[in-house]
């Protein structure tokens, strides 16, 4: 059985532990680990060509078309179209395509292109949507936990950057300040200081929100766990772990009403609040709140029917649907 060699080139490698790296190692992993006819042997670089190695390599998934766009010229120059693959980010699809030639280039040399929700395809221009397929990305499904009726604990996750619009969720967090019984932890680090300074400053006006700054992965994991709801504020989006980490976890998710969310919660979810809401936020904490003090039936609980909701998703991010995507994405990329 011949070994196919792929490279995954990532704008992020280990030290950024970012969604970019995640996405990067799980797939070294899936591929790796592949139960096709194909072997796969796979490394992950910040750029290409990176040295001998590149010589060798028959697959290219470039995550990023923006920031990995000189690793797919060089590529399309030294090989064409043959085994090349465009992932696209949030960025890429509803922030940058629209204004930076750059991005259109990728998509133009890719072969295939992937995104990581259901309504991405949507954003594309037409000539591209054909050679476009979605991979869900996965993560492992967690126990789920018994939670206690005398508070409810919501946990948003991710670092304090404007795409993640955290300020919706400390302007929610001030609403809520006389609420005794909804607390909120903050969980990422201040990667624009400003907002770092925002989040200390609410803290200490709301004694029931926390910012919790960067945790390890494992801690988050856990806290995401317990908690009764994780809020998900982004303004943009391409397909967000933590939302998989969540409904995976049994954590039923309040998110912005943005094509990334609806990609991975569903058209019909009802956790949704408009982007940049705080008073919606605000609105659904306090009626998921009721609801944990207050059981009623499954059609008058908001709280339950999330529950449900996200429990019907959870399978779509199971890591042997993301595997069987992924060996027939580089089986397609390898075919001339």
């Amino acid at each position: 059985m011949k070994t196919r060699k792929v490279v995954i080139v990532s704008p992020a490698l280990a030290d950024a532990n970012n969604g970019n790296w995640q996405t990067a190692r799980r797939w070294r992993s899936l591929l790796e680990k592949s139960t096709s006819h194909h072997r796969y042997s796979v490394r992950i670089v910040r750029n290409w060509p990176d040295g001998p190695l590149a010589l060798e390599d028959e697959v290219m998934l470039a995550l990023h078309a923006r920031r990995s766009a000189a690793s797919v010229q060089a590529w399309s120059q030294a090989r064409g179209q043959q085994g090349l693959g465009v992932v696209l980010t949030g960025t890429d699809l509803y922030q940058d395509l629209a204004v930076d030639p750059v991005v259109a280039q990728s998509l133009s040399l890719a072969k295939r292109l992937v995104v990581l929700q259901d309504q991405a395809p949507r954003m594309l221009p037409p000539q591209f949507q054909a050679k476009t397929q979605v991979i869900l990305q996965s993560v492992a499904a967690r126990k789920h936990l018994s939670k206690t009726s005398q508070h409810l604990r919501a946990v948003m996750v991710g670092h304090l950057r404007p795409e993640k619009d955290p300020l919706t969720l400390m302007a929610s967090a001030r609403l809520l300040a006389h609420a005794p019984d909804i607390l909120i932890d903050h969980i990422g680090a201040a990667l624009d200081p400003a907002l770092g300074q925002a989040a200390q400053a609410t803290a200490l006006a709301c004694p029931r929100y926390r910012w919790l700054d960067a945790q390890a992965h494992n801690l988050t994991l856990r806290r995401i766990q317990r908690a009764h709801v994780l809020v998900h504020t982004s303004r943009l989006e391409g397909g967000a772990h933590v939302v998989m980490e969540a409904v995976r976890s049994g954590t039923p998710v309040l998110a912005s009403n943005i094509d990334g969310n609806i990609g991975m919660l569903g058209l019909d979810y009802e956790g949704y609040f408009e982007a940049g809401d705080a008073l919606g936020l605000a609105a659904l904490l306090r009626k998921c709140r009721a609801d944990l003090a207050h059981p009623l039936t499954d059609n008058q609980n908001l709280l339950h029917r999330l529950q449900h909701q996200c429990a019907k998703r959870a399978p779509l991010f199971a890591a042997e649907r993301e595997q069987a995507a992924l060996q027939a994405l580089a089986d397609t990329l390898w075919t001339p």
